[in-house]
């Protein structure tokens, strides 16, 4: 995953660095160091992004449900 790859995710997610980084157990400054390219991104950081990822289509289906299916 490249810098700019990081952060056109996070964008089409309509996620902020901050909660980017909460969701990570990181700091925001990190993240766009990250997406800046002033830091290495770690080796695990795609596996972590494609979690996330997987945890908030789930929650989008689950949003779209009828109540009485939730």
């Amino acid at each position: 995953m490249t810098a700019k790859e990081l952060k056109l995710w996070r964008k089409k997610w309509g996620i902020t660095q901050v909660e980017l980084a909460r969701m990570l157990g990181t700091h925001q400054v990190t993240v766009a160091r990250w997406e800046t390219g002033a830091r290495k991104i770690p080796f695990l950081l795609p596996l972590a992004i494609e979690a996330l990822e997987n945890r908030m289509r789930q929650a989008e289906g689950t949003m779209n449900e009828p109540k009485e299916r939730r």
